[in-house]
């Protein structure tokens, strides 16, 4: 851009540990920026990352905010638009709903305090994060033209931020209030033990049924519409385009099927869901004496990346790692003194309050003895291409009030723990960026709120550590289904994060949390955390591996964040080993399968034949065992229980449960040949697993079908093919394309930091046109990595690109 004076010069140096012998470019610029106390260095090594060196605190985070919104600014907008309120502004009608919802969910509380939850000098790093970025908005602003080209499509400038974007909470992780009001309204249709059958709480027996004065015919899915609309992505179709550009659009299918391909095999159709693995290993199960900690939290696959990469080293601070663009600070990674990560942890911080509102005035709700009055804030949204809307929002003393029912006179308000001070995602990670001890990091987490997470530490006095965190509401009830917002469900408080579940040093040597439970019914706060958990096949491969006994190295740590091999195969293929199959082709089929090694390779027929028959017969063992009123109720069984049924068959199999189950596997069988030879052909050689037309990671953009093909290649990465699946370690989900799992992983080797490695997929810039849009890509799809280096030395020997800020005097 003209205002940013770019000086280039050539400087050619050795790459330090990498490529000894390699000769490598380097441009150099100096920009004069308004708003720095002090000059600061960005190094931006050769896969993207930029290596942040100031003389301030409030220098280091402006530069932070200033150097990822050059990085990734559509994405930045995006961000303020959706945390805002605006995006009706510059998309129109269709946004405004939208808007409403994160005007209803908008923090209200008190500023000063807010930032201050964070880091004890909050109110200082965040503004100066803001600051940074609204200066390199205010110079993209001067040159419209040179604007990533999603401006130039929507025909949109981005605007400046303030702190209340960055402490927005319309990415956080939470759910619970949709499971309640599933729950509500199954339990309501097939009574509380048939739901509890069909589903698996533990540890331990909740309570699940509604309370008497809940009209259960009245729990309509309407009422969470602005819940979830806060909740989803933001996706374009061809109307929001500048007239232009509006030369065709996409459409959401896969470009290499089309909807009679997949019917009835499921094989695009995949639920939205989150994962993760972590886990953190002594010296003494290591071959160099020193811990290892390893990451890869599992979110949206999409482009540009969510995750994204910085180091931070000024006074204080010398950290290292991911977290997500729009945040100060680093939420996944290290410093000097010791390594952490994250994985979900099962925080019920939600409840959804159903009221008697006052036939006679239904801005009225019945609390205790008496009415009480709705508390009402307008808002005017503005709308392109009409006049501005006024709305009115409502609140409860629990909270927004989400929908309201006129004609049975009940609202519905959403009590949401997040909603308190404190709890902006992953924000108080500013606190764990500078521990430098156990007991420091457990401090830090004491300030973590939101999302509810399993954090796991490792440090370079030998120590590794777990403790899950989160905001956890104290109740009288189990929070699993609606109650009555009269007052005699209230909260107690919060539990001190401290008394959530914690261990340091654990005997066996190594510590690793994939999302399943990790307490058991003695727990003395059973209340506080979830009934419901992730099947615990990720974890159980875990710590099979890490129990084996050896000593690991850091090639060890890497296959095993990609390790494929399935335990819900390794269960269920043996059940086919004694049965008589009159069917050649079924037959041949098994067998390929007794002869194969469970591991969902890529390139792999028995993988293929395997997926297909899994998602077969859990849909045959479902339909076998559960009555057709309770499979509309309840919707999807996890494979645990489809895996229980399976081995232990009982009378719902027929009077013969034992042949009734050996049926269902061989129908399934059939079934899941008949699907492959519908949408590869009748070759077995064709149903390799790890294909475009079955197993693939296509990267979406939030264009995608708002453009037409030749433009939507510019934007999309990929198509790579893949191996495993969602219950494997290397979690790449249920569908054909892969749009979850680790799109970052990092593995911090404590016997040296120069040593630690990472990816991010598809790369580290957010423009198209960035050479680091895609570049990251290649080496994600073959699951490899590059090194993380950390010490000035070995960042200068791959730097691409030195930026020196310097300030305008």
């Amino acid at each position: 851009m003209p205002s940013l004076r770019t000086i280039p010069i050539l400087a050619f140096f050795f790459m330090i540990g990498t490529a000894p012998a390699a000769l490598r470019a380097q441009t150099t610029e100096s920009l004069r920026i308004a708003g720095l106390e002090r000059p600061v260095e960005i190094l931006k090594d050769r896969w993207g990352v930029s290596h942040i060196y100031a003389e301030t605190e409030a220098d280091l985070f402006f530069a932070q905010g200033w150097n990822a919104a050059r990085d990734r600014l559509f994405q930045f907008e995006l961000w303020r638009r959706q945390a805002t309120g605006t995006l009706a502004e510059v998309i129109g009608e269709d946004g405004i709903d939208r808007d409403i919802a994160a005007r209803l969910f908008r923090f209200r509380g008190d500023m000063r305090t807010e930032l201050n939850h964070y880091h004890p000098r909050g109110e200082l790093i965040i503004p100066a994060f803001v600051r940074g970025v609204n200066a390199y908005i205010a110079e993209a602003r001067k040159n419209p033209a040179a604007l990533p080209i999603e401006f130039r499509l929507l025909g949109w400038l981005p605007e400046p931020w303030t702190p209340e974007v960055v402490i927005s909470r319309h990415a956080g992780l939470v759910s619970n209030v949709t499971q309640e009001l599933r729950l509500g309204r199954a339990v309501a249709a097939l009574g509380a033990d048939v739901v509890k059958a069909h589903q698996h709480f533990h540890p331990g027996e909740p309570d699940i049924r509604l309370d008497p004065s809940i009209d259960a015919t009245a729990l309509e899915p309407d009422i969470l519409r602005f819940y979830n609309l806060y909740k989803s992505s933001v996706r374009f179709r061809p109307e929001h385009l500048v007239a232009g550009r509006r030369d065709g659009g996409g459409d959401a299918s896969f470009r290499f099927t089309t909807s009679a391909d997949l019917s009835p095999f499921r094989l695009e159709i995949e639920l939205p869901g989150i994962g993760s693995n972590n886990w953190v290993v002594r010296g003494e199960l290591t071959s160099t004496g020193k811990p290892f900690m390893a990451n890869d939290p599992h979110r949206a696959q999409a482009a540009p990346s969510l995750r994204y990469l910085v180091h931070l080293v000024g006074p204080g601070w010398n950290v290292i790692g991911g977290g997500e663009p729009t945040i100060p600070g680093v939420s996944i990674g290290h410093n000097e003194h010791g390594a952490w990560g994250l994985t979900v942890f099962g925080i019920d911080s939600e409840d959804l309050y159903v009221y008697r509102t006052n036939p006679a005035n239904p801005r009225e709700y019945r609390y205790g003895d008496g009415w009480e009055a709705m508390r009402v804030e307008r808002e005017r949204i503005g709308v392109k291409g009409r006049e501005s809307l006024e709305v009115q929002l409502r609140f409860t003393r629990h909270g927004p009030v989400l929908y309201e029912d006129t004609v049975r006179h009940l609202a519905y308000a959403l009590r949401a723990a997040w909603l308190d001070v404190g709890s902006a995602p992953y924000l108080a990670s500013l606190r764990m960026d500078q521990a430098r001890t156990w007991e420091e990091f457990r401090e830090a987490c004491s300030w973590s709120r939101l999302p509810g997470e399993n954090m796991v530490w490792a440090d370079t006095a030998g120590n590794i550590g777990w403790q899950a965190v989160g905001v956890a509401p104290l109740r009288s009830w189990t929070g699993l289904v609606p109650v009555p917002g009269d007052g005699r469900f209230e909260w107690e408080g919060y539990l001190p994060i401290p008394d959530l579940p914690h261990v340091s040093n654990p005997a066996q040597g190594f510590w690793a949390t994939a999302n399943e439970n990790q307490v058991d019914d003695r727990y003395a706060h059973r209340r506080a955390i979830a009934w419901t958990w992730s099947d615990p096949f990720r974890g159980d491969r875990i710590d099979e591996v890490l129990g084996s006994g050896r000593k690991f190295t850091l090639m060890d740590m890497m296959q095993l964040q990609h390790d494929e091999l399935s335990i819900p195969a390794r269960t269920l293929v043996p059940l086919l080993a004694p049965l008589r199959i009159e069917d050649a082709r079924v037959r041949s089929a098994r067998d390929r399968l007794l002869a194969w090694n469970w591991v969902l390779d890529r390139g792999s027929i028995a993988a293929g034949i395997y997926v297909a028959w899994e998602r077969r017969l859990s849909d045959e063992t479902r339909d076998a065992v559960v009555p057709a009123p309770v499979r509309e109720a309840v919707g999807s069984i996890p494979l645990t229980l489809i895996l229980d049924w399976l081995l232990t068959p009982d009378g719902r199999f027929g009077p013969d449960p034992i042949a009734g189950r050996d049926s269902v596997l061989v129908r399934a069988l059939r079934g899941a040949l008949a699907d492959l030879e519908r949408k590869l052909g009748t070759a077995e050689s064709s149903w390799t697993y790890g294909q475009p037309r079955y197993k693939h990671a296509l990267l979406r953009h939030p264009l995608s079908d708002a453009v037409a093909d030749s433009l939507r290649s510019r934007l999309e990465v990929g198509p790579a093919p893949r191996g495993g699946y969602g219950y494997t370690v290397n979690s790449t989900g249920s569908g054909d394309n892969q749009t979850s799992g680790a799109s970052f992983r990092i593995i911090a080797d404590l016997a040296g930091w120069d040593r630690s490695v990472a990816t991010n997929t598809p790369g580290q810039g957010g423009d198209p046109a960035d050479a680091h849009y895609r570049d990251l890509f290649a080496l994600w799809a073959e699951n490899r990595y590059f090194p993380l280096l950390y010490s000035r030395p070995r960042v200068e020997g791959v730097t691409e690109r030195a930026t020196t800020l310097v300030p305008v005097r």
